[in-house]
């Protein structure tokens, strides 16, 4: 019998055809897209790989009106011409498909790759993306692992078609396409009518976060510092604060120090205890994200990727898992073993072998598709950089998990000084058990003197310290993401490129997390007109029903009907309330401008602001654009910044330019400037800032991001030239508006 294996990556492909043939397998190509063909028993098996979604949700009409619900799957390839690479990868599954009688979905085991297997399946069987399931054809390989061993375990326990995955992955899909363009629709009609152009988007999830932030933001802005005042004893270079702590009027503070210059200062008591610290649970993808950020600095969603790439390889687990258990059916002892024969882990390991050491600290968080994330005990080969650190970092928490608790000596002593009592505390490290193992964290230690109960000291110094109350901190990426899962917006994979999504629509800047004039208007004036898409409980809700289509609890027609219903209410409120909100978004976008601005345009006397043109180049232009064409050229990949100076020739602002790995310096704007008349390449400037003015009809376009749609797969490099399109054969893109769509 012959049957079709789908991996979702061309490294996972490989990996598939080299594990499950009874000999080496025969490699084919098609349309310069290889394939692999083995036999298994009386079976014939082709593997093929997906490179990620190969279809996507598009409406059907081309009707601009708002509420809109027609849609339909169609080829990526189909829907917008950055993806039009992934055609050959169609192309090659519907050509091997045609010899197949068996489907194997392969893809990663999740709602997402669930989709993306079926709908490749309704493709090659019925040739339609959207016909009814044939699931007597289909069969599902589940795996956390990418080794050979798992491998053949997933192929030889091979499981049914998982219909209530696919369903609730589908209705996620849809739903989400729903919410994002109607709700992106209504916010740009709505600036629109306010008489101002601007590509704006909201999500599902992404108008829930953005609120998250902006509520912070409000709450520094209304934050009114507060001075306070702490009275401390020093005894042997030890502060032992008055256990009253932040006393907020100074009088009481003096007094309380006037007394206890006064006073006998006698040990009140001396507690002292051993506390036992449980090793840290294995990694989710959250935790993993945390970590990465706190240890190394690396960017959550950049830890998502190097794990994902680590996964593809087999040298650790699946990523995406909200789990921190390890089953003992992972056969544990085997991977401590494997992990000893690398000359890395081989201490650590041999540690835990000699004990018996093999029942590792679990968290309380479960995934039932998955495993915690951990190493599968393959050797790595040629890791370096920020991957080598993340596999390391993996590997050493899934060791320590199994570590003996570590055991810190704690000590508290309390000073009396006439009934005022001072206390200070230490902890010193007794037995670093897992801390060893683990090496990336170790807890402040600090050391008390020796006093007994009773003992009358003598402090070197009594003050009392003046200090001022602080706003409440800003997120920083990595803590945004762990309030998001505690709140439960988003999913685990999609809550970093949900923060990455209103990066790239410039609600929010800074590495500590700063919500934009533009973000906090479009809060606003959600705020005041359309709460709803803020409610965290209105996207509880929608997520319940999709986890309860995944129990089979909850009917698929149900749910959706359900979220039309909602969004027919969110159009319809905002449609009544389009010129509020309009002029809600105006007003934020105009102090967006001004407060990013990097001079007064020359021209018109507006803001010139930076900003990007359709074809992905940034350049200078106007605010008062299409009344005022002023732009100028700008150095791409730079950063530009306002020097608050004017160059006396051309009357341009002068900026400041950073280019990584190059010398800082200033220019002004004019490329024509005859300061700039020594400069190299004045022929180019000249056309430069000629085809940025040409350019300036598409400024109020954004760079297609795709954000309705799955990450962008790696191309498969090949020296095939992409296939020309048929003369007069219409552009098959999507239009801005549906590239402004969230995943969530």
């Amino acid at each position: 019998m012959n049957k079709l294996i789908i991996a979702e990556k061309p490294s996972v492909a490989v990996r598939m055809a080299m594990s499950l043939g009874d000999g080496q397998p025969k490699r084919g190509a098609f349309n310069g897209v290889g394939y692999y063909e083995l036999n298994r028993g009386s079976d014939t098996l082709f593997v093929v790989a997906a490179a990620g979604h190969l279809f996507t949700l598009r409406q059907k009409s081309k009707e601009r009106e708002i509420p809109v619900f027609d849609i339909e799957w169609i080829a990526s390839y189909k829907a917008n011409d950055s993806s039009y690479f992934t055609k050959k990868y169609l192309d090659t599954i519907a050509e091997i498909g045609k010899k197949c009688s068996v489907y194997i979905n392969a893809c990663d085991y999740d709602i997402e790759g669930t989709v993306i297997g079926t709908n490749i399946i309704r493709y090659v069987t019925k040739g339609d993306p959207n016909a009814d399931v044939d699931a007597s054809k289909i069969r599902r390989m589940k795996f956390s692992t990418t080794t050979r061993q798992d491998l053949i375990a997933a192929y030889d326990g091979l499981e049914a078609f998982d219909a209530y995955n696919f369903d609730a992955g589908e209705v996620r899909h849809m739903l989400d396409w729903m919410w994002g363009i109607n709700l992106s629709r209504a916010l740009i009609r709505a600036i629109y009518a306010a008489g101002t152009k601007k590509i704006l988007s909201i999500g599902r999830v992404q108008g829930p976060a953005l609120a998250v932030l902006a509520e912070r933001e409000e709450e520094i802005g209304k934050f009114v510092p507060k001075d306070f005042w702490k009275v401390l004893v020093t005894f042997k270079e030890v502060d032992f604060e008055n256990i009253k702590g932040n006393i907020f009027e100074k009088d009481i503070a003096e007094k309380i120090l006037a007394a206890t210059k006064n006073s006998e200062i006698v040990v009140k008591s001396v507690e002292r205890k051993e506390n036992k610290m449980r090793p840290y649970p294995p990694f989710d993808l959250t935790s993993l994200q945390l970590e990465a950020n706190r240890v190394f600095g690396i960017d959550p969603s950049r830890t998502l990727a190097i794990a994902q790439s680590l996964y593809e390889k087999s040298y650790i687990s699946y990523p995406r898992t909200t789990s921190q258990k390890l089953p003992y059916a992972l056969n544990l002892p085997r991977i401590i073993n494997a992990l000893a024969k690398n000359e890395h882990y081989k201490n650590i390991a041999e540690k835990l072998i000699a004990g018996s050491r093999y029942k590792p600290a679990e968290g309380m968080k479960e995934d039932d598709a998955h495993p915690a994330i951990y190493p599968t005990g393959e050797t790595p080969k040629k890791l370096e950089g920020e991957e080598e650190r993340i596999y390391d970092l993996i590997t050493k928490r899934f060791l320590a998990c199994f570590g003996e608790y570590a055991s810190v000596d704690a000590t508290r002593i309390v000073l009396d000084a006439s009934g005022e009592n001072y206390a200070a505390s230490g902890n010193i490290i007794k037995n670093s058990g897992w801390l060893e193992l683990y090496g990336y964290y170790k807890p402040k230690e600090a050391t008390l003197p020796e006093v007994k109960e009773g003992e009358k000291i003598t402090p070197e110094k009594i003050q009392s310290k003046k200090g001022v109350t602080e706003p409440p901190k800003r997120y920083g990426k990595a803590s945004l993401i762990a309030l998001l899962e505690k709140k439960n917006l988003g999913t685990k994979a999609t809550r970093a490129e949900i923060i990455d999504t209103l990066f790239r629509r410039e609600y929010i800047k800074g590495t500590r997390i700063e919500v934009t004039a533009l973000g906090l208007s479009v809060y606003a004036a959600l705020k005041k007109y359309c709460p709803q898409i803020l409610d965290e409980e209105l996207t509880h809700k929608l997520e319940a029903d999709m986890e309860d289509i995944m129990k089979g609890k909850a009917n698929k027609k149900e749910v959706i009907d359900e979220g039309k219903n909602i969004i027919r209410n969110l159009v319809s409120t905002f449609k009544s309330n389009e010129k509020g909100i309009g002029e809600e978004l105006k007003k934020g976008m105009k102090e967006s401008e001004a407060a990013s601005a990097l001079g007064k345009c020359p021209k018109c006397g507006g803001n010139l602001v930076i900003k990007r043109s359709s074809a992905g180049k940034t350049f200078v232009g106007c605010s008062n654009w299409p009344q005022c064409s002023a732009a100028y050229p700008l150095p791409q990949g730079a950063g530009v910044y306002p020097t608050g100076k004017v160059c006396e020739l051309c009357n341009t602002p002068i900026v400041k330019v950073f280019r990584r790995g190059k010398r800082v310096f200033q220019m002004d704007l004019d490329p024509n400037c005859s300061s700039k008349k020594d400069w190299k390449k004045p022929d180019t400037q000249v056309e430069e800032v000629k085809a940025v003015k040409a350019s300036t009809i598409k400024n109020t376009e954004v760079t297609k991001t795709e954000e309705n749609a799955p990450a962008k797969p790696k191309e498969v490099k090949t020296k095939k030239a992409r296939k020309p399109r048929k003369a007069g054969a219409g552009k098959k893109t999507k239009s801005a508006e549906e590239n402004t769509i969230s995943k969530q």
